[in-house]
């Protein structure tokens, strides 16, 4: 899967949330429904979580330093889960309690035609945001289903638009029946229900978020079908015969590092080795090109020593479950 940061669903996401976040608090002013604030500071927040991830992108662009030696990739996973914090802290908390102020002192709408206006307004501003990161992951995400896209996707970007849009919409959703039913009724008390289910509603969509995020921070393997890409690469059938344990690492979502221990002949010479190991590089680069930083460590393979299974000390987080039969 390719790890495109969908700048293009981030731009109309920001266009959209700070054209709707103006009119929310237009229609708040003029009506006092607590809906409308709620979803206000939603949409200011989301904007504010659009320019966090064109920020984390960029900052991603880093030369290596000797300081940080495999560069600043993951400065986007970090950006992200800070959009999770924003949705849950800003966002869903801000709403919950907004529902709950107003569910306790309930009060009539004022003109709400406004509130009704700007949220038919915002359905429409919401659902073109909705189609281009659509439209850009489905590029991406080939025969995966959206929750497969979302848990795999090594570029937090256009996972977090997508889950943004969509909580935006049933937002929405949730802020129109609310205050419809508090017009209907003349029981402001449905206008704070509404709320309260759009607060928590934000606060489930950024738990997914962190949860995702933390993952990636933490440091996520290859995917099982690159991890194929590298171990056919890496053997040639002559000099490297086959891959004796191998571990993967994104340094970033584009930015892979390899780190494996490759069998040779054992009556192989050191130029003929370092000329296999130099050849494996470049197969695997040209096999999976994100394969930024290599380190191929070559080794006599033993059945002997293979049945013992691979030592825990040298193998960190122990057996390496992708890899190749010999």
């Amino acid at each position: 899967m390719s790890a495109s940061g969908g700048t293009k669903a981030i731009v109309a996401a920001l266009g959209a949330n700070l054209a709707i976040a103006a009119s929310k608090f237009v229609a708040f002013a003029f009506s006092g429904s607590s809906s409308m604030l709620a979803e206000g500071v939603h949409s200011l927040a989301d904007s504010g979580n659009q320019f966090l991830l064109l920020m984390g992108g960029k900052r991603a662009q880093r030369e290596a330093t000797p300081q940080h030696p495999f560069g600043y990739g993951r400065e986007r996973f970090i950006y992200a889960f800070l959009v999770s914090i924003v949705l849950f802290s800003i966002g869903g908390m801000f709403a919950i309690y907004e529902g709950y102020e107003k569910i306790s002192h309930p009060h009539d709408l004022e003109n709400w035609y406004w509130p009704v206006g700007v949220l038919v307004f915002a359905v429409i501003a919401e659902g073109f945001s909705f189609r281009t990161a659509i439209k850009e992951s489905n590029e991406l995400r080939g025969r995966l289903s959206w929750a497969q896209f979302i848990r795999r996707a090594k570029a937090p970007e256009l996972p977090v638009v997508l889950l943004e849009d969509f909580g935006a919409l049933i937002g929405l959703v949730l802020a129109l029946l609310g205050v419809g039913l508090a017009v209907l009724t003349g029981d402001g008390v449905w206008d704070g229900i509404g709320t309260l289910c759009i607060g928590v509603l934000l606060v489930l969509i950024a738990l997914v978020l962190a949860a995702e995020t933390k993952s990636l921070l933490l440091g996520e393997a290859a995917g099982l079908d690159v991890i194929r890409k590298i171990e056919e690469a890496t053997v040639d059938g002559d000099t490297v015969t086959g891959v004796i344990h191998m571990r993967t690492l994104h340094l970033g979502p584009e930015e892979l590092l390899i780190a494996a221990k490759i069998a040779v002949q054992h009556d192989d010479t050191a130029a003929e080795v370092a000329h296999a190991i130099n050849a494996a590089e470049a197969r695997i680069r040209a096999a999976v090109p994100i394969a930024r930083v290599i380190y191929l460590e070559p080794d006599i393979y033993s059945e002997t020593e293979a049945a013992k299974g691979p030592d825990p000390e040298a193998t960190p987080g122990g057996p390496n479950p992708h890899a190749i039969e010999h």
